[in-house]
């Protein structure tokens, strides 16, 4: 991909940055300015770790969690979180005294579901929701539509990146803003100025990574 590369280091732990390229990106329904490289914290232990420990302090001890849902190929740094928040004294009102971490299946239609045996993971339970970036909150929407569907309870959503500070009359806790990236911006298809400039796609990107144009 010929977009310029940066990377951006958290704030607060230097452990932590994003591989940001700016450009012009398509994702599923819309066009954004920027595309946030998270291959490696999905994927390397050192940087899971880091952004786990990191989204755990954002939550207290009278927070309860006794199931994290991770979308966008968290599963690993959900699995770090869950370890974090029982070391931190985050209560679950599980049997076992334990979090469960899962993932939702898309569909065929691109609905978000859960099979018959991960229902006892969320009917009842305090649910922590967990993503690589919110940035128009439709997927997020969607998660949680999800999980109220199955008779869960949104007890938190975290985010490694975020464009909006609420979803649903929930705070979004993050690593990265857009204060991070001042000029970030997205757009709906049909009212992305940089078509209208002409600008030719970059590259499309998803959860999975990029594809160069």
């Amino acid at each position: 991909m010929n977009a310029k590369m940066t990377k951006i280091f958290s704030q607060v732990d230097n452990r932590i940055f994003l591989r940001v390229y700016q450009g012009h990106f398509a994702t599923s329904h819309s066009h954004v300015t920027h595309y946030f490289d998270m291959t490696t914290i999905k994927s390397r232990l050192s940087e899971a770790r880091a952004v786990a420990e990191v989204l755990a302090q954002r939550y207290t001890m009278e927070t309860v969690v006794d199931t994290i849902v991770c979308m966008e190929g968290m599963e690993i740094v959900g699995a770090f979180l869950a370890e974090e928040l029982k070391q931190g004294g985050i209560q679950s009102m599980n049997t076992h005294q334990t979090i469960y971490v899962i993932s939702p299946e898309i569909n065929l239609s691109g609905q978000l579901i859960f099979r018959d045996n991960y229902k006892m993971m969320l009917e009842g339970k305090n649910v922590l929701l967990l993503l690589a970036t919110a940035t128009t909150g439709r997927t997020l929407q969607s998660c949680i539509d999800s999980v109220l569907y199955y008779g869960g309870k949104i007890n938190g959503i975290a985010s490694v990146f975020t464009a909006i500070s609420r979803v649903a009359n929930i705070h979004v806790n993050s690593i990265f803003t857009t204060k991070d990236i001042p000029n970030y911006a997205s757009y709906s298809v049909s009212e992305c100025p940089m078509c209208k400039a002409g600008d030719k796609i970059d590259a499309l990107v998803n959860s999975y990574g990029y594809s160069s144009m």
